[in-house]
């Protein structure tokens, strides 16, 4: 699963990372493997929300039809008994349309426990989420992997305002078309996300190295085997990146989080720190990428002043930066225009619920 919009983009992470591909959906990619490969995208996707298992799908026109195939499935595959389950169901146009009442009888043939009622996207960390999707009365049912949305990669405790998900930001980089061995900068880099994205895929970290995952708990988890797989992971990246990332912003408390988050992420000597403006943040040559995420400007009142800084920015991408791609998320077509640059769609998808477009210019 990842956001829509990013399909593609993940599509081309799950190809490098050598996975078969088997069908891409609207905020989804489907693929074929073993127990190695779903340990491998979980470890290393910077681009998936979650890794779902599929465990089964069967035609469920009743409650009666619906227990029967359930009780086939072969839940010890992901939980012992007793252990806590959580159901996410959706409904749609099938004769099965109360979710409740198919989780409740999912739960039963399961033989788990029913976890708190959690209607939030991370909901309980030591419950084994299972996702149910009823359309036209097939039901497919998919064991999620993950545990936690795999945009927490473990360091991003520090935030300033509006922060963006690790995913997206790893999505901006990978859509920008930035070499980690050009210049990445981020003139108003908040929590310091771009970043530290970048640093991690220049050092080729693995960004689920330094957190735990719902596989981990499953009856037939290999502790010793996965244990070896990161320590691998870790021993394979690389000292220092190739070449600078500078992380600045005008705010000084965003930049206490990015230096703190910097630190968690152990790629503190690979980021130039600085408090500073849009214009006064360091553009080195040889040219590289100007990667931002700005703010849009959604509330009344707060377009007018926005306008300066959306033509200060296409300023120094035309005239201060001579030779840098400048790639930025945009919400407004009004004061993307302010940037005086011809800019192409690399996509589409939404941050923090706003519809949002990253542009390359």
């Amino acid at each position: 699963m990842t956001a829509p919009g990013i399909e593609s983009l993940l599509a081309a992470e799950l190809i490098a990372l050598r996975l078969r591909i088997s069908d891409q959906t609207a905020g989804g990619i489907s693929f074929s493997g073993s127990t190695d490969h779903l340990q491998r995208v979980n470890l290393w996707s910077r681009l998936a929300n979650r890794v779902l298992v599929r465990v089964a799908e069967f035609h469920a026109s009743s409650f009666h039809e619906l227990e029967r195939r359930a009780k086939k499935i072969e839940w010890a595959s992901f939980i012992s008994p007793g252990d806590r389950v959580r159901f996410r169901v959706t409904c749609r146009k099938s004769k099965l349309y109360h979710s409740d009442a198919v989780a409740a009888r999912l739960l039963q043939a399961s033989g788990g426990v029913a976890a708190a009622t959690d209607e939030s996207d991370e909901g309980d960390d030591d419950a084994q989420l299972f996702v149910v999707r009823l359309s036209h009365d097939e039901c497919t049912i998919s064991a999620d992997s993950s545990g936690q949305l795999l945009h927490r990669r473990g360091y991003r405790q520090a935030t300033a305002k509006a922060p963006l998900r690790e995913t997206l930001a790893a999505a901006m980089l990978a859509g920008s078309g930035w070499e980690p061995s050009a210049p990445l900068v981020d003139p108003m880099c908040g929590a310091g996300t771009i970043p530290i994205e970048a640093a991690m895929i220049a050092r080729r970290m693995a960004p689920g190295a330094a957190r735990p995952f719902s596989f981990e708990r499953w009856p037939d988890h290999d502790p010793a085997g996965w244990k070896k797989t990161v320590d691998d992971a870790r021993d394979a990246a690389l000292p220092r990146a190739p070449g600078p990332i500078i992380a600045s912003d005008r705010d000084a408390g965003a930049i206490e989080a990015t230096a703190a988050n910097a630190g968690r992420a152990g790629v503190t000597g690979d980021l130039e720190i600085s408090e500073t403006s849009v214009s006064g943040a360091s553009y080195p040559q040889p040219p590289g990428w100007i990667v931002t995420n700005p703010p849009y400007g959604l509330r009344v009142g707060e377009t007018g002043p926005l306008r300066n800084l959306y033509s200060q920015l296409g300023r120094i991408a035309r005239e201060g930066a001579p030779g840098y791609r400048l790639a930025m998320l945009s919400a407004d077509k009004a004061l993307e225009s302010q940037l005086r640059l011809e800019t192409d769609e690399v996509f589409r998808t939404t941050n923090g619920g706003i519809p949002v477009r990253l542009i390359l210019a």
